[in-house]
């Protein structure tokens, strides 16, 4: 039986966005990047605010490509670790308890990323959401797609393969 039946649900959802702000807050690069998650219930949508250390080239006013491709990585490297943390605080227990205290499981490791840059990205804020395609004791795929203005006009999208922790 979950825990969430015995608890208010104001203090449910206090618990999972103080797990999910410790979660992206152990990855600083994250923090120079501008990079934050909007939760709603168990589905996570990467936010990159906008600032002008992003853009790669002043005269085209377009972020840069390593930026699209570190906010793409990002965004599917916490939906794989998010989508482990969820599973291990909605079964309650000791591994529930370890990650209310900052204990989280060990990350994965990037294997290999393809991005495909679709149309520049514009100077203001992007957004992405990302999909657990496949998700092993040895290996996980995740897909990722970024947009601005328009969900349905992605700027950039990415495939990413992880190699995943060996079990504790």
């Amino acid at each position: 039986m979950s825990r969430d039946r015995n608890q208010p649900v104001q203090e449910v959802k206090a618990r999972r966005d103080a797990a999910l702000s410790r979660l992206t807050q152990a990855v600083p690069y994250m923090q120079f990047m501008g990079i934050s998650f909007d939760r709603r219930g168990n589905e996570l949508t990467a936010v990159m605010k906008y600032s002008d250390h992003l853009i790669g080239n002043p005269l085209l006013q377009a972020l840069h490509g390593g930026a699209i491709g570190g906010f793409l990585e990002s965004s599917a490297l916490v939906e794989l670790m998010w989508s482990q943390v969820w599973d291990q605080m909605e079964a309650g227990g000791p591994q529930a308890e370890a990650i209310e205290a900052g204990d989280f499981p060990e990350w994965p490791k990037v294997l290999d990323i393809t991005v495909e840059y679709l149309r520049s990205g514009l100077p203001r804020d992007a957004y992405a959401r990302a999909t657990v395609s496949r998700s092993g004791r040895r290996y996980a795929s995740v897909r990722v797609e970024a947009w601005q203005d328009d969900k349905a006009r992605p700027f950039a999208e990415a495939m990413v393969h992880f190699v995943m922790p060996r079990a504790r």
